[in-house]
């Protein structure tokens, strides 16, 4: 074993796959653990918090660290307050509300627009016939605007003697005033932002990774459990046995593996569907065509002369098959293995987004923040941090599962073999 897991390492396929799922499992196992948040603690009460690093208002405005830095902050402010799609939505109200020609107008020269808007809009009155959503959206950008261009800065409220609240004009924070984020208490990065629920998603994607690979594993370990022992058996024993079996994996095989998996699924209760529940159901699905292919390897190996030999030694059958066939099919055995992982992980994320996936409140799995992100329209909402990372990280470990498979396919079949 030893000497086949050393020929695996002279495989630059197996080598590259093998580094891809270690960095991967190893993320997994470590970074949740340095997350200051859990994998399904609420951080936001909004959903969809897009990923960037935030730091506490309140910590800012009190802080002593304040520099004056001699920068034009209102011209980037305002090209972040006036976007194309405003200065397009103030020409529109200006020519259909206070009859300014079209041409007029210009959406580029943002000062004479900027005039023109403070010289005819009022925010107390609002226009026949215009709905009140769209009546408070100019509101607001009208506030957003004033404070722009007001030269003031930002002027306090504190609370007097008398319980009232009363501006705080000598301490005004001006546009000048710059704050060292270093010198901040409070400043939490988010990598990937926040998913509908309000939680971090890369500490909840890392978590899930775990969730799916011990699910993967369980499912392997079933489906290759039972296709090595039947592929063993019918390829060995032969006769009666052989037709049984390969009645029963045709019956499998005709029945999509797919459709079976989502008869059993929906048949479960919600509470029923848990991580092993899921997993063992996946792994009862997936093993045809495995005994299908230990199978034949055992039709060619039963009548080798070692083989013989220990059949006309009087060794039993069991022993026959784990003694001197086994060894010879092991390497096939893993590879198959390798894929019944990858295959599980799919086939749980194609059912979490159906809805049939694991029922789990301890932590997600990669198919569920799919299904998460599909039930909350996060494609609508341009949320692309919530379904994009676990796209790519099932589509990694599937790469390089199925690139560490190559490798060892390579290296012991004789066909593919490189002289």
């Amino acid at each position: 074993m030893l000497r086949q897991f050393q020929v695996a390492f002279s495989s630059p396929k197996f080598v590259v796959g093998f580094c891809v799922f270690v960095t991967i499992v190893a993320a997994a196992l470590i970074y949740p653990y340095i997350s200051p948040v859990g994998p399904i603690q609420m951080v936001s009460r909004q959903a969809f918090i897009p990923p960037g690093r935030y730091v506490n208002i309140q910590d800012v405005v009190e802080s002593r660290e304040r520099r004056q830095l001699l920068f034009d902050v209102e011209t980037n402010r305002l090209a972040h307050v006036l976007t194309p799609r405003d200065a397009e939505r103030m020409v529109n109200f200006l020519v259909a509300h206070h009859g300014f020609n079209p041409g007029s107008l210009d959406v580029n020269d943002k000062e004479s627009l900027i005039h023109a808007w403070n010289a005819n809009y009022d925010p107390g009155n609002r226009i026949a016939g215009m709905t009140l959503a769209a009546h408070n959206e100019n509101v607001r950008f009208h506030q957003r605007l004033q404070s722009v261009l007001c030269e003031d800065g930002v002027i306090l409220a504190v609370r007097g003697e008398d319980g009232s609240l009363v501006e705080d004009t000598a301490n005004a924070i001006h546009t000048q005033y710059f704050v060292n984020v270093n010198s901040i208490i409070n400043v939490h990065f988010f990598p990937l932002g926040t998913d509908n629920f309000g939680r971090d998603v890369l500490t909840q994607l890392l978590s899930a990774v775990l969730v799916s690979l011990r699910l993967g594993i369980i499912a392997g370990i079933v489906a290759t459990i039972i296709g090595l022992t039947l592929g063993l058996v019918s390829g060995y024993v032969g006769g009666m046995v052989d037709n049984a079996i390969l009645f029963i994996t045709n019956i499998f095989t005709v029945v999509p593996g797919f459709v079976l998996l989502i008869l059993i699924s929906h048949s479960l209760s919600p509470g029923a569907r848990t991580v092993g529940t899921v997993a063992v159901v996946i792994g009862f699905t997936a093993w045809p065509w495995t005994c299908r292919s230990v199978r034949s390897q055992v039709l060619s190996l039963r009548n080798r002369d070692h083989v013989n030999l220990s059949m006309l030694s009087g060794h039993s059958i069991p022993r026959i098959i784990l003694r001197d066939i086994l060894p010879y099919v092991a390497s096939y055995v893993v590879m198959a293995f390798i894929l019944q992982i990858s295959s599980a992980i799919l086939a749980e994320a194609t059912l979490s987004i159906l809805g049939l996936g694991p029922n789990t409140a301890a932590g997600a799995t990669l198919g569920l923040m799919m299904h998460w992100s599909v039930l909350f329209s996060a494609w609508q909402l341009g949320a692309w941090w919530a379904f994009v990372p676990v796209i790519l990280t099932i589509a990694l470990i599937s790469f390089s599962l199925n690139l560490m498979n190559t490798g060892l396919d390579q290296i012991f079949n004789p066909q593919l073999r490189k002289g």
